[in-house]
Parts: structure tokens; sequence; C-alpha cells
């Protein structure tokens, strides 16, 4: 019995003796709690585990602000204080001093940012007070860092990439451009001074007092009002005999080919707070520049570029200890198919017509120019556009600022040489003719529904010269004898309700809806509810020149031009070749609709549309006028344009006259 009181003791014992060891302060405990702390960036809670040597030395508030102002200066973020704690506990009833191996992982502005550290903790206190504080210093921020000095930055900005054209001409370019600026206490009298510059730089006085009114404004610094030009010369020298204001050269977006290119190419700006939400994660801040519209947004990801940085220590010596350091990164050069020359041509012709144009290289695809017009200047969003000149935009009854070339419109008798594509692959004998009397037809069971024609020609009428006289009525017919399954079903393998897979967007041509004979009729030659895209339209007569095949467009250029094709055997080869043929005749005939560039001495097979734009079929609309020719024994350039507005003015002529001086100057 005295053995078994004996063991039972000396088991109480153990159990009171490890129960007091467990409640025993532990070092790596706390300096786990610590870390915990740290990767909440929860310095005031973090200061409550300082020893009170490190609290005679920094107050909280100071503790607090050192990590905040570092932190938020290198943009840390991920911050991760790795600590692994000892599965078993250290036995440290007699120490006074512990050291413990941490790591520090961040990502900054600068890079990734890892370092090792030591921590110290000391026993402080007495009893139940007794517990370990960590012996804190500015090594704990980085191993680097000493009392009394400070973490510096320096910002590389990324150079964002350039886009160029096929030549390696510039579409959108890194240039310097010249800041127009007042220094307040140079102005011999305010007044006189900002009615003078706001008049020469098309501002309000209100526009430019306001920029002189902002709170970092002294009356010595140099204030921007407005960039501009470096070869606007005239107007530079105006502005430098005004006492005051000075001019400073400075690092911009410019766009060489302003209103040829704007739709396409668009313009940079800073970002706004909608901006930085959409872009969340993706390193941007409200001093970034974004694009804004045309492939300067939709290419952003590639032509933004990474910004670097430097992150420091300066010494009192003047050494700097650098902690991290990235290089800044240039944005992707990005070429495109683009012929900024044929672009610029072609917006030249437009002379402020309302419309839009595509260009194709028919052997490969290429994209050679896409325009819109009218246009704007891209290069006075970089200059900074006053309120005065964004309102005209706006209020301009042409809609300067619509991209046209991305939309779809009614293509008119441009779509015959597809409806006549479609007949051939179903069946239908080119040769047969029918004969109409009159401008007019309708079938005996339509009540309230007839199909008119330009002119009656007074013969019976083919396939071929129902293209050459353009004659609704041949195509009508055509359609109905299709049927609306085969009839739809063609127009779908030539990509109607197909989006396209391309580097700009691009609305997808559509059918629309055949509810009734007479909107079938209609379809056939490209009025009911058909809508297209002049880059579309182009696309499907690139089948033409092609066996039959339509070819995929492309507008970013590769290592290797590759001829890719989107629609196989749209047609067959023969086909093809028999629709081209016939499409030659629209011009070499001397009735043919497109017969005014015959004597460009130029073998180009082509089709005139004009398509009617109206409310009902009552109303009085207006008229789109269509021309898509292109050039048959060598291609080398196939073109749809459209002009709107050309009722009264002769129909589609009006594209056939400013194409003109364009294939005159390209296909020799």
């Amino acid at each position: 019995m005295k053995k078994l009181a004996l063991v039972s003791s000396l088991l109480l014992m153990s159990v009171l003796f490890l129960a007091g060891c467990s409640d025993e302060p532990s070092p790596e405990d706390r300096f786990a709690a610590y870390t915990k702390l740290w990767n909440k960036q929860d310095f005031a809670k973090m200061y409550e585990y300082l020893s009170p040597e490190t609290k005679k030395k920094i107050s909280a508030d100071e503790f607090a602000q050192r990590y905040e102002k570092i932190y938020t200066g290198i943009e840390a973020d991920q911050l991760k204080v790795d600590y692994k704690q000892p599965k078993e506990e250290k036995d440290h009833k007699d120490g006074e001093k512990v050291s413990l191996s941490y790591t520090v992982d961040m990502s900054t502005m600068a890079g990734a940012v890892t370092s090792d550290h030591k921590a110290t903790l000391v026993k402080e206190g007495e009893g139940e007070e007794e517990n370990w504080y960590i012996k804190w210093d500015e090594s704990y921020i980085f191993p680097q860092l000493e009392a009394g000095e400070k973490v510096s930055v320096e910002s590389y900005p990324a150079i964002r990439g350039e886009i160029v054209d096929r030549n390696e001409r510039g579409l959108a370019m890194n240039g310097t451009v010249a800041e127009v600026g007042i220094v307040p206490e140079k102005m011999a009298n305010e007044t006189e001074t900002v009615k003078k510059v706001a008049g020469i730089l098309n501002m309000s006085t209100d526009e430019v007092n306001q920029k002189l009114k902002q709170s970092w404004v002294k009356p010595s610094y140099f204030v921007p009002i407005k960039k501009m030009s470096n070869d606007n010369n005239a107007t530079l020298e105006k502005l430098l005999s005004i006492a005051g204001v000075s001019v400073n050269n400075t690092e911009e977006r410019i766009y060489p080919y302003k209103e040829a290119t704007a739709h396409l190419i668009g313009y940079v700006g800073e970002a706004s707070a909608e901006d930085l939400e959409k872009l969340k994660g993706k390193g941007y801040t409200a001093s970034d520049v974004i694009g804004k519209r045309g492939l300067e947004e939709v290419l952003e990801e590639r032509l933004k570029g990474e910004p670097g940085g430097k992150i420091f220590i300066k010494t009192e010596q003047g050494e700097e200890k650098v902690i991290a350091e990235k290089p800044a990164e240039e944005g992707e050069t990005i070429t495109l198919t683009i012929d900024a020359e044929l672009q610029k041509d072609i917006f030249k012709q437009y002379k402020n017509e309302v419309g839009s144009a595509a260009a194709l290289d028919p052997k490969t695809g290429e994209t050679l120019a896409l325009v819109s017009s009218p246009s704007f200047d891209p290069n006075k969003y970089i200059f900074g556009i006053t309120k005065a000149e964004q309102k005209a935009l706006e209020e301009d009854p042409k809609k300067p600022l619509l991209n046209r070339f991305s939309s779809t419109f009614a293509p008119g008798s441009t779509i015959k040489a597809i409806t006549a594509a479609i007949a051939l692959k179903n069946g239908v004998d080119p040769k047969e003719s029918i004969n109409i009397q009159g401008k007019t037809w309708a079938k005996s069971t339509w009540k309230d529904h007839s199909i008119t024609r330009v002119s009656d020609p007074g013969v019976p009428i083919d396939m071929e010269k129902a293209l050459i006289y353009s004659d609704n009525i041949y195509f009508a017919q055509k359609a109905l004898g299709l049927g609306k399954e085969k009839f739809t079903d063609g127009l779908k393998a030539f990509g109607f309700d197909e989006p396209l897979n391309y580097d700009y967007p691009i609305k997808a041509s559509s059918i629309g809806k055949i509810d009734s004979e007479g909107r079938l009729a209609d379809a056939g030659y490209g009025q009911a509810q058909v809508q297209m895209s002049t880059l579309h339209l182009a696309m499907t007569y690139s089948a033409f020149l092609n066996e039959g095949n339509i070819l995929a467009p492309s507008l970013i250029t590769g290592d290797k031009i590759e001829k890719k094709i989107w629609k196989e055997n749209a047609i067959s080869a023969d086909q093809a070749n028999q629709v081209t043929k016939m499409l030659t005749q629209v011009v070499e005939h001397p009735k043919g609709s497109g017969h005014g560039i015959n004597d460009l001495g130029i073998k180009i097979a082509a089709k005139t549309g004009t398509a009617e734009i109206k409310a009902s079929k009552n109303a009085d609309g207006t008229e789109n006028g269509w021309f898509v020719a292109m050039d048959t024994e060598d291609p080398e350039l196939l073109m749809a344009w459209m002009i709107e507005d050309v009722k009264g003015r002769g129909g589609s002529h009006v594209a056939v006259d400013h194409m003109k001086p364009v294939l005159k100057k390209y296909l020799k």
C-alpha cells in the first residue's frame, strides 16, 4: 500500500509539473501570434508585442506609420510573413533571450521581394506578468534598413507599344508634343493673358482659370494649360509672345494619320474610376493611361507594357542600398496588315461624305483599309479636347464619332452577286431568260407588295444581263424560286448570322426575319431586313477570286503571311468563275452600272448597289450607294464602299465616282 501511495504521489507531481510547464509563456507562440497580426497588417496590435526597451525608442503611432508609409510607397501586395513554429515545444525556463528565424515575401512596384530575418525575443516582467516580447528594430522591415534611414522608391514608367502599318508607318506612336503653360507670377495682366491664351487655344476663359486655380499651383510654378502638335509653329510663336506663357516638350501618344485612322486606331486617355474597377487586379493605377477606343482599347493588354521601379535606401554617406529593382517592360509593337497610305487616300476621297469602306488583299485576306467617314482627330483627346470641341462632335448631324465600318447596313444590289451564286449552286441555268414587261412586277397573290426595277431594258433578262442592269425583279424571282430554306442556307454558307473571328469587333451580318414571300423577294436584291458590314461584303466577294472559298480576314500580321479560309466551298470553283465573268460585264458592258470605271484599262469585276432606307413603304426615305470592285487578272485589291444619302445625287454612281481615283492609283 505504501508503494502504491508513493507511485500515485509521484504521478500527481508529474501532472502538476507538466501543467505548470504548459502555463509558461512560449516565445514561439508569441512570435506566431505576432506574425499573424503582421500578415493582417494590424500594426497597432503588433506594437503591443514590442519590448519595453523598444517602446521607449518608438511610439505606437510612429511604429504603425513607419510600416504603412513604406508599404504604401513600395506598393506592397500579397504580403506573407512566414514563421515555421516547431512542433515540439522547447524549454526556455531559464532563458532570457531567444532568436527565431522568419521570411518575408511580398510583391512590390519593383518586383517580388523576399528576405530572411532573425527576430530576437526577450523575457520581461515577473510572476504572472512575465512574458516574451519582440526586440524590434528597422531591420524587421528590410534587413538593410537601419535606424534613421528612409526607404525611397523610383518609378520606371511602362513604355506603351506602338502600332504601325504593313510598311512600318506609324499609326499610334510615342512622340513629343508641345505643352503650353502659364507661370502666374510672370503674367503682365492676368485677365488679358487668360483671355488671349483661351482664344488662341480655342478654350473658354473659365477652362483656363480652372487650371490656374488648382490647389497645388504657386506663383512660380509652370501650370500646364493644353498640349498641341510641335509642328504648329505659327500658333506656338503667337502664344510665346504673351508674357507669362511658356512651352515645354513632353512625351505623348500621337496619331500621324489623324482622322483617316481615328475609328480604327482610337486613342488613349487617363484611367477613370470606372476603368480601374473593370481592370482591378491587373496592376493599373489612377496615373496610368489606357486605350479608350479602337485598337488602342482592343489591344490594351498587348500594348500597355509593364512598369518597373527601384526600392532603395540612401545612406548618410550618399550610397544606395538597393532592396529590389525591376526594369520597365515595353509594350508590344503591333504591325497591322493595313496600308496607311491607301487608308488615307480612301478617306480623302470620301470628302466628308458619310459612309464606310473596307479594302482587302484578295489573295491573302489581309485587311488593307477600314475607313469610317466623317471622323475626328484623335490627337485632340491627347492634347486636351475642349468642351466646345467635344460638344461640336457630339451634336454634328453627320455623327463623326460613330464607327460605321463596324456597323451593318442594307447592302442593296451588291448582294445580287451572292444571290446569283446561290442560284447557280442550286442548279439554276444562268442562260435561262425571263421576259418581264415594265418596271414593276408582283405575284398575283400579293395584295400590297410589288418589286420595282430601275429601268426596263426591253429585252429578256438572263443572269448576266440581270447583273449588268442590276435588275431587282430577276433576283426577287430567283429568291422566290429557291425558297426561304435554300436561300437562307446559301446566305449562311457566305457567313451571314455568324460572328467574325477578327481582331476588331465587327457586327455580324444578318439575314433578319423572312416571314413572307414579299420579304424573301426583297432579300434577294439586298432589301428586307438583310444587313451587312462593308468588311463582310468584301469578304464574300473574295470567294469569286478564290475558287469559291471565302477568305478569313486578318488585321494583325504574323511572322508569315498565310492565306486562311473562313468558309470553304461556299460555292464551287466553276460557279465562282461564272459569277466573276458576269461581274466583269457590269464594268465592260456600255449599259453596265459600273461602266464608269471601264476607261481605267484594267480588268475589273464590280457591282453597284443602291439600298433604300425608310421607316415604312410609303415613307419618303433616303438611299445608300454601294460599290464593290476587284481586279481579276492579277488580283491585288478588293474594295467595298458605302456612301449614305445618295438619293437624287446619282445613287450608287456617287460611290463609283469616289472610288475611281483610288482604283486608278493602286491598280496599274
